[in-house]
């Protein structure tokens, strides 16, 4: 099986690979190499390539920056994933996509399921939900996973910035009223992988709209709780930790307050259990001592 991934520096990426490096000719390709704001090129380069599979792990994710990059955003989140869409209907293959927790309001007060209805606050949200009805407006096989809070060892994340900032100073106020579950790029590596396999194996299409994000929820703040306790078990812990307000921390973008996905679509329907979001962490950390991402990755689910 011949599985083309775009967007092959980037955090998501780079656990899609390492997981399904024994699945088949991985063609991994960066920005440098398939530029998503060049559409006609993107049709090209999918025609010359001839995958079996198309996996879009890019996006434009800086979502203050887009406020102010509005056509930019659109074009890479959502006329980009379109183009992949049709592209691989064209070949008959199917599409995994990703999408975010930010096509919410964070209004509901309890987690969102799938029918829910999308309401973003942010051009950021509303770039990555026109990406999927651009995705879904095709008909192809192509299946979109919703996810939230994404972090690994490698690009720029929460856990990085926080790994540094608590090690750098001596305080750090961080918001402790937008709620939502911090989710490993290797579970989600892992996650879809086994959709792969079970695709591959005669289980199902790879097609649906599917919310996929750690078990439990905890606040920003409390996240960063958990990144002290680790630095501070390595003897590395700095500042004092503080929580505020997400009101008395003004971005260019609004945040969902309420982030939460609701994930037993995905769990019953492909029969996959999925981590806890602070078990998760701990493996993520166990890989960053001891040199690795994925390592055992399996051993910790929980349902």
């Amino acid at each position: 099986m011949k599985i083309l991934i775009t967007g092959s520096k980037g955090q998501l990426a780079r656990e899609l690979q390492s997981e399904l490096a024994g699945e088949g000719q991985i063609i991994a390709l960066g920005r440098d190499q398939l530029d998503l704001r060049d559409h006609d090129n993107l049709r090209v380069r999918v025609r010359q390539l001839q995958p079996d599979l198309i996996i879009n792990a890019a996006a434009y994710t800086a979502v203050d920056a887009a406020e102010s990059k509005a056509e930019l955003a659109f074009s890479i989140n959502a006329t980009a994933p379109g183009v992949l869409a049709e592209e691989a209907a064209r070949l008959g293959i199917p599409l995994i996509h990703y999408s975010t927790d930010y096509v919410f309001d964070g209004a509901k007060p309890t987690p969102y399921d799938e029918s829910d209805s999308p309401n973003p606050l942010s051009v950021y949200g509303l770039s990555k939900l026109a990406g999927e009805q651009a995705v879904q407006a095709v008909g192809g096989q192509a299946l979109i996973l919703r996810t939230s809070w994404v972090y690994s060892l490698h690009g720029h994340n929460f856990l990085l910035t926080m790994q540094r900032l608590l090690q750098e100073r001596d305080r750090v106020r961080v918001v402790d009223d937008e709620i939502g579950a911090p989710t490993w790029a290797g579970t989600i590596a892992v996650t879809t992988a086994d959709c792969i396999r079970r695709w591959r194996d005669g289980f199902g299409e790879l097609s649906g709209l599917y919310h996929l994000t750690a078990g439990g929820c905890t606040s920003w703040y409390g996240f960063a709780n958990v990144i002290a306790e680790y630095l501070a078990e390595e003897g590395l812990l700095r500042a004092r930790l503080e929580p505020t307000r997400s009101a008395d921390y003004p971005t260019a973008a609004q945040r969902p307050l309420n982030s939460r996905l609701d994930c037993s679509r995905l769990t019953t329907r492909w029969q996959l259990p999925l981590p806890h979001w602070e078990t998760a962490l701990a493996e993520c950390l166990r890989g960053s001592a001891a040199g690795e991402t994925l390592e055992d990755v399996r051993s910790v689910r929980t349902a």
